[in-house]
């Protein structure tokens, strides 16, 4: 049986391993709400939350929420769920893990890293992306297992590969697939992203055909467009987040938990396209 360091390196190596060059977007970003003060991270002013790399664009705008309605100073890290419970693991200082997914989070409980249970507070589905310009080779799913076609796709650890591989399966159950439509499809991966917003940037600059991208994602980037995916084939995603037990902050960081899915943040997450929980 490996031991915790010996997995967190193959999570680690396996997670920023991609077949074909880098993406345009950095695998982490570090971003501060508007009010925020120049405290240090220990300080009880102040929440570390790593969250999921999907997440961006709506957690920047629950922290500005968050800091105006408390005055607490949120830092906001991003990458892919895996790779931010490894780092947890390895003794990052964060204070929150928010995840698209529940089981990053339920590692940390495992580990016993975490401090009270994990808590769901979004929903998602899939979608998959062309690009938004050009001519394309994909018009609807099947297409995606057409010889020749270059699909982008997501590290083997990352939340968004797990949901794209049961689509992918839904989908080769649907009357007209072929029998090997999941093989092809595998197949025709050129490269493999360290998380989901590098699989959108990959197809916003034409770099592949096709991706398979969160709902949400789809919908924030003028640069892509949809193809329909048949309601009985696509695939739930869960989000969940949890206490990290190390915080210096953790009264804070539960109390950010707990207003992350009241009203005020639901609609936060509502107005950038994510549903609720469950």
């Amino acid at each position: 049986m490996f031991s915790r360091k010996a997995r967190l390196v193959a999570v680690a190596a396996l997670v920023l391993s991609a077949c074909s060059g880098a993406a345009a977007t950095p695998s982490s970003v570090v971003v501060r709400s508007p009010a925020a003060s120049a405290t240090s991270s220990t300080a009880t002013s102040e929440l570390t939350i790593y969250a999921a790399a999907s997440l961006m664009a709506s957690f920047k705008d629950l922290a500005a929420a968050y800091t105006r309605a408390t005055g607490l100073a949120i830092t906001l890290s991003f990458d892919s769920s895996a790779m931010l419970e490894a780092q947890i693991e390895q003794g990052a200082p964060a204070d929150i893990l928010a995840s698209a997914d529940t089981a990053s989070p339920a590692k940390l409980v495992a580990a016993g890293l975490a401090s009270g249970s994990p808590r769901d507070f979004a929903g998602n589905v899939l979608a998959i992306i062309v690009p938004a310009s050009g001519s394309t080779a994909v018009a609807e799913p099947a297409d995606l297992a057409l010889a020749g076609v270059k699909i982008i796709a997501a590290g083997d650890f990352v939340p968004i590969t797990r949901y794209a591989t049961q689509l992918i399966a839904n989908l080769a159950k649907q009357p007209g697939y072929p029998a090997d439509f999941a093989a092809a499809v595998t197949a025709n991966i050129v490269s493999k992203e360290e998380n989901v917003q590098a699989v959108v940037s990959k197809i916003e600059l034409g770099e592949g055909d096709a991706g398979i991208v969160y709902a949400t994602d789809a919908r924030a980037s003028a640069k892509v467009r949809t193809i329909d995916v048949p309601a009985a084939a696509n695939v739930p995603a869960t989000y969940a987040a949890v206490a990290v037990k190390a915080s210096k902050n953790l009264a804070g960081a539960q109390a950010f938990l707990t207003w992350l899915t009241g009203a005020d943040a639901q609609a936060i997450l509502a107005r950038h396209g994510f549903l609720p929980p469950g």
